[in-house]
């Protein structure tokens, strides 16, 4: 939902940022630009994947920690990860400490490799739902915005045949808001008419 008082300081975005400043930058810098880089996209997995049950204010505010904590996302390096890499991510402070979660990034990491050892990439994969091009979509308000969708469904299908965890279609929507494959701005939001041209 657009501000219901832009100001010309104050340009007219989506609501949910609030008033965090971090939250403001991740959404006019960020979030609905398309990403195909394959570091990027495993960010998004370990992120989005990590968001279960939580805001993602949460874990944006902790970024910088899963950064430094898993090897910058470096999914090659991650994919080395063994039973002592999980105990020392356990016992860090700067990420969410849920082994679950915490295993499944490096389980996503193995994955994204074989992928890479099959001849594949993340992003083909990824992008393949969307037909490879963003999809622009015209919503007004927040409320407009679905959890799910057939695409996130299939994608979450083919990426767990594929071995990969926490990635249900709950999960693969926001990842797709996030990464570009969809643009969620509402209509009213400067932003959306600033990607809907890419």
């Amino acid at each position: 939902m657009a501000d219901r008082h832009p100001t010309r300081t104050a340009p007219r975005r989506c609501a949910w940022p609030g008033d965090d400043a971090l939250m403001l930058a991740y959404h006019d810098e960020e979030w609905g630009v398309p990403v195909r880089d394959e570091r990027r996209l495993y960010e998004h997995l370990v992120l989005d994947g990590a968001q279960a049950g939580l805001s993602w204010r949460t874990v944006l505010h902790r970024r910088e920690g899963y950064r430094r904590a898993f090897a910058e996302f470096d999914f090659e390096r991650v994919a080395r990860f063994g039973a002592r890499d999980v105990e020392r991510l356990l016992a860090d402070t700067g990420i969410i400490r849920n082994r679950q979660k915490v295993e499944s990034a490096i389980a996503n990491a193995r994955a994204v490799v074989a992928l890479h050892e099959a001849g594949e990439t993340l992003s083909e994969v990824m992008w393949s739902f969307v037909g490879g091009a963003p999809v622009v979509n015209r919503r007004r308000r927040l409320a407009d915005l679905p959890a799910e969708t057939a695409e996130s469904q299939a994608m979450s299908k083919e990426l767990k045949r594929r071995g990969f965890s926490f990635v249900g279609p709950t999960i693969c929507y926001a990842l797709m808001q996030a990464a570009g494959l969809v643009n969620d701005h509402v209509t009213g939001c400067f932003r959306h008419r600033e990607l809907a041209g890419r």
